[in-house]
């Protein structure tokens, strides 16, 4: 399967309103609206027209041609600027099939590459151990644990923090 990272552009809005559709939302940030409409993905394209690059990069996550997730690497602010935030989603009918794995090492040598940071960092739902080993097998360490730090759906969850230093 061949997997690739590409920057988001108007062309790929119908993907965009697909992938955030289509995600498993069990762990996510309730910043994803849901369901995600063509005015959500026309602000989200907006301002990704206004970061990417500069202090962040946003990238269609593509596997053989089609669009399946979205990965980001978003940059911080204040006593944090050099550090970014590290995210992805990808359509549920593509997990466990490494894309994530590989989509994360390609933004990290890009991030790194080109952005003015030093260190990337994401934090992660306790019982999310897919997302943790898409992490640790991308050289992510385990810097802590937030308790009792994110509420959704009713319940209470620890969040896992990693990080990785550039150098």
């Amino acid at each position: 399967m061949e997997i690739k990272i590409v920057k988001w552009s108007e062309e790929l809005k119908d993907w965009l309103i697909s992938v955030c559709n289509n995600t498993d939302r069990s762990y996510l940030t309730d910043r994803l609206p849901y369901p995600y409409t063509e005015k959500d993905a026309d602000w989200w394209l907006a301002m990704v027209k206004e970061h990417d690059g500069k202090d962040s990069l946003f990238r269609a996550v593509v596997a053989d041609g089609k669009v399946v997730g979205n990965i980001t690497v978003e940059g911080k602010t204040g006593i944090y600027v050099k550090d970014a935030e590290l995210g992805y989603i990808l359509d549920k009918r593509y997990c466990g099939k490494g894309i994530a794995t590989k989509a994360t090492e390609l933004i990290v040598k890009e991030a790194f590459a080109t952005l003015d940071i030093v260190k990337m960092s994401s934090e992660v739902f306790a019982p999310n151990i897919a997302s943790k080993r898409v992490l640790e097998k991308n050289g992510f360490a385990l810097e802590g644990v937030l308790k009792d730090a994110a509420y959704k759906n009713g319940v209470i969850y620890d969040l896992c923090r990693y990080g990785k230093l550039k150098n």
